[in-house]
């Protein structure tokens, strides 16, 4: 069977910034810690990352963007003028599409909340607010500066400064957290009726304070009966699971995640910024790449002026790394995706993938009927098991 003409993927943009007022004990991000009252050098990283794009263009072919979203550390330490100064340098570089989702993460602390109108005013037109829990010994436990009080104050704020898309990243299986008190966090988030819900469990991630000093968690059958009766909650108040820890309302689905879901491609500019390209090659075949920026905030300032450029690394993916690689996003998504997407995205023939899924299938963790292919529910559960299976093969 012929394969598609070769078509590249839709393309989006991840922005990084890199400051974070204090480092939260979980989290393995690339964000560096400075304080309240350290002023941030807004001027040199506008001109880094526009500098940094202007790098990235080639690769982008003039290609539309259809979502940008910026992340961190704390974007929401920087300023509106800052953003509307980064987001009319990007669409002088790039088109935009008409309806382009365009994100920022928020804290909801005190500190940031007055700039909710000057973000709105910039041209974002979706928040993500890092609430995590409305508890204070919760917030205690991971680090967070902000109040339950705080999170509701800056949820207020942002439908007052115009937002109409947004999302409540909530956090459950925290340190002295029963299920009475997870599903009371969830509750509180759903009562603030936001369109998206980010709703994850806690894991010790390597190179964090909370894998050095493990505190304790809830029991793995308290982490169950969160899971169940949090995902009933969330369903019972209107939200569809479209991912395994995402939840959102009709047609409040994140464009920037499915994108990257659905192996779409991403640049990314910033401190550690990562970047996902394909390009056709001269086999006729798609060629993919993986790229990232220099990690460490001062040296990527440097960058600016080095001939080197930003790019710290560039990993070519080999097409027998593929099959993974799609099967960690797409099996993600409680639907699956279309099998003829893995054509779309790569320029390899269906039968590449479905040999990798065989022992997948004949475990029963996942389903592939020819037209698509999607995580079985106990796949979605042991997602960690279904992609050793394909690794495997």
């Amino acid at each position: 069977m012929a394969l598609p003409p070769l078509a590249l993927p839709p393309l989006a943009l991840y922005v990084h910034v890199p400051w974070c007022v204090r480092k939260c004990p979980y989290c393995d991000f690339n964000s560096h810690a400075v304080g309240r009252s350290a002023g941030l050098p807004e001027e040199a990283y506008l001109a880094a990352l526009l500098a940094d794009l202007d790098a990235d263009l080639p690769l982008a072919a003039e290609r539309e963007l259809v979502s940008l979203f910026i992340g961190g550390g704390t974007p929401s330490l920087l300023s509106g003028d800052f953003y509307r100064r980064l987001l009319a340098g990007v669409a002088e570089r790039l088109p935009l599409a008409h309806d382009i989702e365009i994100t920022l993460e928020a804290n909801p602390g005190t500190l940031e909340r007055g700039r909710f109108a000057g973000y709105r005013e910039a041209g974002i037109n979706r928040l993500s607010l890092g609430v995590q829990s409305f508890q204070a010994p919760q917030l205690a436990a991971l680090g967070r500066i902000h109040s339950g009080d705080d999170a509701e104050a800056a949820f207020s704020e942002a439908r007052q400064a115009g937002f109409d898309n947004l999302n409540v990243d909530l956090m459950h299986g925290l340190p002295g957290q029963t299920p009475e008190l997870a599903l009371k966090d969830l509750q509180h988030a759903l009562a603030l009726e936001p369109e998206h819900l980010s709703w994850y469990q806690l894991t010790l991630e390597p190179n964090t304070e909370f894998y050095r000093y493990p505190p304790a968690l809830p029991e793995e059958e308290a982490l169950w009966e969160i899971q169940d009766q949090g995902h009933e909650c969330l369903e019972a108040a209107g939200f569809q699971r479209y991912e395994i820890s995402a939840y959102a309302r009709e047609g409040r689905r994140s464009r920037h995640n499915l994108n990257y879901w659905r192996f779409g491609d991403y640049l990314g500019i910033g401190a550690g910024a990562h970047g996902k390209l394909s390009a056709p090659g001269e086999d006729g075949r798609l060629r993919i790449e993986r790229r990232w920026k220099s990690r460490q905030p001062e040296a990527y300032l440097r960058r600016r002026h080095d001939p080197r450029g930003f790019v710290a690394d560039v990993h070519p993916v080999d097409a027998a790394d593929l099959p993974l690689e799609f099967a960690m996003n797409a099996l993600r998504l409680p639907e699956g995706v279309p099998l003829a997407l893995w054509s779309e995205t790569t320029g390899l023939p269906k039968a590449v993938l479905v040999e990798r899924l065989a022992s997948a299938r004949k475990k029963g963790l996942l389903v592939e009927d020819g037209q698509r292919v999607q995580a079985s529910p106990r796949g979605l559960l042991f997602l960690n098991e279904l992609l050793a299976s394909i690794d495997e093969s």
